[in-house]
């Protein structure tokens, strides 16, 4: 699980498991050296880059995946207004109906979602909501390794994007890159080379900048390498090299809330910007795990963490210049929330969630079958949309990929959410 940064800490307030998820990510970050990645790989400076011959390339389609890490309650961001449960069910939390944008009979968007509201209306936002995965899974460790795997029943660690990039043409690490601190996150793992690193500017030889003579002194000793390591460090080579025009991409982070997820997203659209074939960005927002005090409609944690991303989804979608039509954006969490609020105005680990698109291809709106609401103190929202559907499908609209191939077992069911337009 890359992390882009250190979440903000609220004592007591998230459960002891997802504290250990968010303690191992950053001890990672910070011992990224010693990382072993599927396949012969090495880190260099910022980077961390699996053995291929590098071709960058433009690339057709680009494919962002958001990750609310710690268990994102959908129940608030895309509010079911129109099911009576919801009220009855959340009386400290619920958003009031009136507060809600872009309401249709059933569905609204909690009012700190505004700054996506131009790209509302103009049909490039969706929402899916009662999605997730097809058996609940209440662990956040275990649920964010199935959500990522993508793959029910197998023991092999490949993420369903590695599987994803594995489809198209090409053999540049530049074609998955993960935005972070050098680990990458499961969905990136496998045979199919990737790259992962936290700032674009760091991309380059350490000790060899400005200095042609090094870098081709560097070549050179590792030109007749036939080691695993020595086919690594050509690839480190050629992938460096590639990304220089996401280095020379102007820095528009400025434009974007002064936040960790701001930065990422910065990140992210300079990456796409360089135009160097990057195809599948990934990048994290924590800090969802929301048992106590998520807070009402205007303030409170819930209500800033959705301000912070739909702030920066709406800048990053309004910085990717050119390449604008060729970029999806898609958010995903490793599962929802309890239906019921508990007694410390939080919610429990859940089930069902609610998946945002934006950008290329989405056909904007509500989406999905509800399935009703009930009440209890371990009610779940039930799941009528496996992830892997909506994930499938951009797959196969913007990248032409196979749905059996990125998801081996799934009987796609097209939802009618995204296009290749």
């Amino acid at each position: 699980m890359t992390s882009t940064h250190q979440p903000t800490q609220h004592p007591r307030s998230c459960c002891d498991e997802y504290a250990g998820v968010q303690a191992a990510v950053s001890r990672r970050g910070l011992i990224r050296g010693a990382l072993a990645l599927a396949g012969a790989s090495t880190v260099v400076g910022g980077a961390v880059v699996t053995s291929s011959p590098a071709s960058a390339r433009t690339a057709s389609s680009v494919l962002v995946v958001l990750s609310l890490r710690g268990g994102a309650d959908g129940l608030s961001l895309v509010v079911p207004h129109g099911d009576p449960v919801y009220y009855r069910a959340r009386p400290g939390i619920a958003v009031p109906s009136d507060r809600l944008l872009h309401k249709d009979a059933m569905f609204g968007l909690h009012p700190a979602l505004a700054p996506l509201t131009p790209l509302w209306q103009a049909g490039r936002v969706a929402a899916v909501h009662a999605t997730g995965l097809p058996v609940a899974n209440r662990s956040h460790f275990s649920a964010m390794e199935e959500v990522e795997d993508a793959d029910p029943g197998s023991s092999t660690r490949v993420g369903w994007l590695n599987r994803l990039v594995g489809t198209t043409p090409g053999g540049s690490p530049l074609q998955g890159f993960g935005v972070g601190g050098g680990v990458l996150p499961t969905s990136l793992h496998g045979a199919s080379p990737v790259m992962s690193g936290g700032d674009v500017d760091a991309l380059t030889i350490p000790g060899s900048n400005g200095d042609g003579r090094k870098k081709a002194s560097l070549r050179t000793l590792w030109k007749g390498e036939a080691t695993p390591l020595g086919r690594s460090m050509r690839s480190v080579f050629d992938a460096v090299a590639d990304a220089g025009p996401i280095r020379a991409a102007a820095d528009h982070g400025d434009a974007y809330p002064a936040t960790d997820l701001g930065r990422a997203l910065s990140t992210a659209a300079r990456i796409v910007r360089g135009d160097v074939g990057v195809e599948v960005i990934t990048v994290d927002q924590g800090d969802w795990d929301m048992h106590v005090g998520t807070g009402g409609s205007d303030d409170g944690w819930l209500a800033r963490n959705a301000r912070d991303l739909a702030a920066s989804m709406a800048a990053f979608l309004g910085d990717l210049g050119d390449q604008a039509g060729k970029v999806t954006l898609v958010t995903i969490s490793e599962f929802g929330r309890r239906v019921v609020e508990n007694d410390s105005g939080g919610t429990d680990h859940g089930h069902g969630n609610v998946m945002l698109l934006a950008g290329a291809g989405v056909r904007g709106g509500y989406h999905g079958r509800w399935p009703g609401l009930s009440t209890g103190y371990e009610a779940d929202l039930r799941v009528t949309t496996d992830h892997r559907q909506v994930l499938a499908e951009i797959g196969a609209a913007r990248f032409g990929a196979s749905p059996a191939t990125v998801f081996p077992g799934l009987r796609h069911a097209p939802l009618g959410v995204v296009g290749s337009g």
